[in-house]
């Protein structure tokens, strides 16, 4: 086995990074491990001062947890990060399978121009969501100034209903994807889907994928891709059926038959929200 002291530097970084997720998480010591400390690329979208990038990451009921947790995890371990959970004020929030999420900063404290803006899914919470003024309020002011306007899954309803995906190219979970023609986005089939300053990402676990893709753009390629090597991030689904397209159409019409009475509140949802839209 190589010793510590004829390794290389860069693998020497990644392998303490790995010690330390193996002994029981992640801690701000791996996060300063795994960081490429090369010089990167500066874009206009960039933040050139040493101040840490803000990001503000809205929470709500009944969202889904995966959708949260996996954006987070990557945001916070690109290095020189503040990741702010945002919600009405800072009760425990139950998720849509039970886990309780607790949020660091309210809707009002959160400052106005963030690196980052990111709404996660869940299509019941999305479906209230859409309904409510204070969030949807929140998502159009912070978004008009946010660097990077990203999202997940059903969370694009809401980035579409405050605004700010309106002539953009978008994409969500496949089964509401089509809704964002509602908010006058064009729905694109892809995991993930980048036009200018909007990041939108598919169902769930395209989360992942979604935040590498913001990861890389701030922080550099190498960054993104130690992260994935860090975290092991390297999917192999045990049944390749994932897509509509994978699953086939026995399959694909049997959970739209589940969720049908879901999907269409979220629809009414969409169209009220659309509705309310100054003319």
């Amino acid at each position: 086995m190589d010793s510590l002291n004829t390794i290389s530097p860069a693998r020497r970084r990644v392998l303490s990074a790995l010690a330390v997720l193996g002994g029981g998480g992640l801690s701000c010591t791996a996060a300063r491990e795994a960081q490429d400390t090369s010089p990167q690329p500066v874009s206009p979208s960039t933040p050139t001062s040493a101040t840490a990038v803000q990001v503000q990451m809205l929470v709500h009921p009944d969202m889904t947890a995966l959708d949260l947790i996996g954006p987070q995890l990557i945001f916070s371990t690109m290095g020189n990060t503040q990741t702010h959970l945002v919600w009405k004020d800072l009760s425990p929030i139950t998720t849509d399978s039970g886990v309780r999420i607790l949020p660091t900063l309210t809707l009002a404290e959160a400052p106005e121009s963030p690196d980052i803006l990111f709404v996660p899914g869940g299509l019941k919470g999305t479906t209230a969501m859409l309904q409510d003024a204070d969030v949807l309020g929140y998502l159009r002011t912070r978004g008009a100034s946010a660097r990077w306007v990203t999202g997940v899954c059903t969370g694009a309803l809401l980035l579409g209903a405050a605004g700010l995906l309106k002539g953009y190219r978008a994409t969500a979970h496949w089964y509401v994807r089509d809704l964002l023609t509602v908010f006058d986005a064009t729905p694109v089939t892809q995991r993930v889907v980048v036009d200018r300053n909007r990041i939108t990402g598919g169902g769930v676990t395209s989360g992942i994928d979604m935040a590498l893709t913001v990861s890389a753009l701030l922080k550099g390629e190498q960054q993104a891709r130690i992260q994935e090597l860090v975290f092991e991030y390297a999917p192999e689904p045990p049944y390749a059926s994932g897509t509509p397209q994978l699953a086939g159409d026995a399959l694909t019409q049997l959970v739209l038959k589940r969720r049908e009475p879901a999907i269409e509140m979220a629809r009414q949802a969409a169209l009220k929200a659309r509705a309310r839209w100054p003319t």
